[in-house]
């Protein structure tokens, strides 16, 4: 099993930055993509950002583009979120997830991840 633990969140003022981390630890595997998904109260979770096990091929939601950045470092086992420019609707808890593949293309769907991570609250203010 692998176990996600994210981290980087918090309270930001509209047009603020955020950097989130998901650490995955216990067996892991080189072949893997990696997402993060957002969840709002009263609001289904959605998609936010992924990236193929390669790390050459990123997907993000249209509300997030040209805003967040999705990167990964494989040697550390690490996937990162920059959030830029930051609004209020961004409000929410994120989770990152893990999809093990044998090819190199981005999920966007949620039951394509393995594990997942219990969260990090991201706050906008306005």
């Amino acid at each position: 099993q692998v176990q996600l633990v994210e981290s980087g969140g918090g309270l930001v003022q509209a047009g603020g930055s955020l950097r989130l981390s998901c650490a995955a630890s216990g067996r892991t595997v080189s072949r893997y993509a990696e997402g993060w998904f957002r969840q709002a109260p009263g609001k289904e979770r959605e998609f936010v950002a992924a990236i193929s096990r390669s790390g050459g091929n990123t997907d993000y939601a249209d509300s997030v583009k040209g805003r967040f950045t999705i990167s990964k470092d494989n040697a550390k086992n690490t996937v990162y979120l920059q959030m830029n420019s930051l609004k209020p609707e961004d409000t929410a808890g994120y989770f990152c997830a893990l999809a093990v593949l044998y090819s190199d293309y981005v999920p966007r769907g949620e039951k394509e991840y393995h594990f997942w991570g219990q969260g990090t609250q991201v706050t906008v203010s306005s």
